[in-house]
């Protein structure tokens, strides 16, 4: 057996998607939000995953457990809080646009207090868990199935784009982004909010209406 080199890192390929569609008290998938989940994970067959992380509210543990059932590999379901469903930072009213600084700022304030305060350090665990090569010398497989806010911090952390970057970024349910961290080499972002394995009726579901192209 070839051990590999002290140090050595290898590539790894990050598959994010938010959860399906969720029933209007979030206690779970709608209809439509297990057909969703299911679609993708038929689509990821043959992914050779090495863990599927999941945040801890129902509507990702479900989405998870469902992509899991779709998949040739046996991929251990990991559940944690980094993956969950918070703010990754609340940005300085100097960060945003003067024209809708105050009214992102009193949107963002609405959210419950453990949300605000508890989501800079689980997004910074976040970054630490989730992201940049691996160690080995194997390229590594891993889905992360979390909510719409994580992916935009996820996203415009691989773009290094400022931290307040991440609030506008919307990614639909059950939609699918891949990004790649390979040694040596800027993280890549190889697909974004990409729907291909959803029928027409089960796109969109979870987006801003005015944002529907």
């Amino acid at each position: 057996m070839i051990t590999p080199a002290t140090g050595a890192t290898a590539t790894r390929h990050l598959y994010i998607t938010r959860h399906g569609e969720a029933t209007p008290d979030e206690s779970g998938l709608t209809q439509a939000g297990l057909r969703q989940a299911v679609l993708l994970g038929e689509r990821l067959r043959d992914i050779p995953f090495a863990a599927i992380h999941h945040g801890p509210l129902p509507r990702a543990e479900q989405t998870a457990a469902l992509i899991s059932d779709q998949l040739k590999s046996n991929a251990p379901l990991i559940r944690s809080a980094p993956a969950g469903d918070y703010l990754p930072c609340i940005p300085d009213k100097e960060e945003l646009p003067p024209e809708t600084a105050d009214a992102t700022l009193e949107r963002l304030a609405q959210f419950p207090a453990a949300e605000r305060e508890d989501g800079p350090a689980l997004a910074t665990e976040a970054l630490t868990r989730f992201t940049g090569p691996v160690p080995g010398d194997e390229p590594r497989h891993e889905l992360l199935v979390t909510h719409n806010f994580l992916t935009g911090w996820l996203v415009r952390a691989a773009l290094d784009a400022p931290p307040a970057r991440w609030i506008g970024l919307n990614h639909c349910n059950a939609a699918l982004t891949v990004i790649r961290y390979t040694p040596g080499r800027p993280a890549a972002l190889t697909l974004y909010n990409d729907m291909r394995h959803l029928p027409e009726e089960l796109r969109w579901t979870g987006f801003p209406p005015e944002l529907r192209v």
